[in-house]
């Protein structure tokens, strides 16, 4: 009765309505769950407890994706809490204090970690938020700011970048064409991630921002600890008020662990996808597994650092041991949400949100007269989609092979690399929005920010780039090429931002 119909699209938005009006996450999603299963089972109780507990949420947690994804985080958690113990974050922090000595500077340097670190979004978001809150902190940059900055940099920049997690799942998704050739020719139209950047640049350079955020900003320089003080962090309190720090602690404590984390992840990764089996690092990236590279690639990190730590005496064995529990602690109401988060997304998809999706996607495509206009309304679906699922990675299995079947698999058809793009862009963008997402939820762990906090000030910065991003889509779709394209989204994008700044400045008088 409700399968396969606009009301499958019903349980996300009840949940993504109730968290942005109650700020309370959990029983958002929860009633949101209780929705789906509710209408699923045709109001059955008995058939609506067992879809939403056995087919929900132990589903959920019996994937072997999402379970490497909980390992690596516990892994993660474990490193950032070693880290810290070990003094290297503490040491990073009053070197970056030195050598960083503007607002303007702290923003730009966390961007940039953020851009270096490309190789996998969830990896992003906690590892530079425990990198850059010390000197975030001491420039009075809110935690909402700095979640933004780290969601930002996440997603938006792992779906440019060829030799990613996402860039591997979308070529995974294309059949019948060349996937990576079809990625790196697809980058310069996506105008999301490209327009993200430009955004971030602009507002820090212009010294402002606007809307919730502005007031955070505000609140923040008026009140520097109550940021750090108030609400619990989506993380939640260490277990202890004061935990040991060591005093030997040196950068080199911070910056060879996250090295270390890199390479062995990035090995990890080829190593599922054949590399060491005689394939090209390109095609072994290509098929990697990347939640069970990042397990491997983890593990073997964390052990590293274990080793570097008691052979350079900052920490002892039994201080070792007791971080890793510590770390664990701090990442479980992150797991808690994700599992809301998967559970919510099972719900979705046994009502067939997707198929009821693909086909809205295959009556437009399939009239001619609307074809110029095809990429600005798969933008629109993807960013649908992504932000009543939240997740980019289901939205790009659902819309890519549908784009590519509309256009043959055609890679001399410029509109169909740029409808590709599209997909890709409004995947992102919905993910980026949404508060059920995956990426979202682990940039505010790794702010150390308020969930609902960082939903609702990132938001209109992230409307923003989605609307300027339409436009361009729009002007794609006739123009169909990128070196005019890329430079008109990215003018609209900072006139944009400008107006905006003039706007505000002018109410603030």
């Amino acid at each position: 009765m409700f399968a396969n119909t606009a009301w499958a699209l019903l349980p996300p938005i009840i949940a993504i309505a109730l968290a942005l009006v109650t700020k309370e996450v959990y029983s958002s999603l929860f009633i949101g769950i209780l929705a789906g299963g509710l209408l699923y089972a045709g109001f059955n109780p008995v058939t609506t407890m067992e879809h939403v507990f056995v087919d929900g949420m132990i589903g959920s947690l019996s994937d072997a994706w999402n379970v490497g994804i909980l390992i690596f985080l516990v892994i993660l958690g474990s490193m950032v809490m070693l880290m810290n113990r070990a003094g290297g974050s503490a040491a990073f922090g009053r070197w970056s204090v030195e050598h960083v000595k503007t607002k303007v500077g702290a923003q730009l340097a966390t961007m940039a970690l953020g851009v270096l670190i490309f190789i996998d979004d969830y990896f992003n978001c906690l590892t530079v938020g425990s990198v850059m809150r010390p000197l975030t902190d001491k420039h009075n940059i809110s935690r909402a700011k700095l979640a933004y900055l780290i969601d930002a940099t996440a997603a938006p920049v792992c779906i440019i970048a060829p030799i990613s997690s996402r860039a591997a799942a979308v070529t995974g998704f294309v059949d019948g064409a060349n996937g990576l050739t079809l990625f790196i020719r697809a980058i310069p139209y996506n105008f999301y991630a490209i327009l993200t950047i430009a955004m971030m640049i602009t507002l820090s350079f212009g010294k402002f921002d606007y809307g919730p955020m502005k007031l955070e900003e505000l609140n923040n320089r008026l009140n520097p600890t109550e940021d750090l003080t108030g609400d619990p962090s989506i993380t939640g309190a260490e277990d202890q008020p004061n935990p040991p720090v060591s005093q030997k602690g040196q950068v080199i404590h911070l910056v060879l662990p996250i090295v270390s984390l890199i390479v062995c992840c990035v090995i990890g990764m080829i190593y599922t996808g054949g590399f060491f089996d005689g394939e090209t690092f390109v095609d072994a990236f290509s098929n990697s597994d990347a939640s069970v590279g990042l397990v491997y690639g983890s593990s073997v990190a964390l052990l590293l650092t274990i080793i570097f730590y008691l052979a350079t005496r900052v920490l002892d064995f039994k201080e070792c041991m007791n971080a890793i529990p510590e770390g664990f602690k701090s990442m479980v109401p992150a797991i808690l949400i994700l599992t809301f988060a998967w559970t919510l997304k099972a719900m979705t998809d046994s009502l067939g949100a997707a198929e009821y999706v693909a086909g809205l996607v295959e009556n437009v495509a399939g009239n001619q007269a609307l074809m110029s206009m095809l990429p600005a309304f798969v933008f629109l679906v993807g960013v649908f989609l992504s932000f009543a699922t939240g997740t980019s990675w289901g939205t790009f299995g659902i819309l890519i092979p549908i784009v590519v079947n509309v256009f043959g698999g055609d890679m001399g058809n410029e509109l169909m690399i740029i409808a590709i793009s599209a997909c890709m862009a409004g995947a992102v963008c919905g993910d980026h929005c949404s508060p059920i997402s995956d990426t979202t939820i682990m940039a505010s762990a790794g702010a150390q920010c308020d969930h609902i906090l960082h939903v609702s000030t990132q938001l209109p910065y992230a409307m923003t780039a989605a609307a300027v991003s339409l436009v361009s889509y729009i002007i794609a779709g006739f123009l169909r090429n990128w070196v005019l394209c890329l430079p008109i989204g990215i003018a609209l994008m900072v006139g944009t931002l400008l107006v905006l700044k003039n706007m505000d400045g002018k109410k603030a008088a």
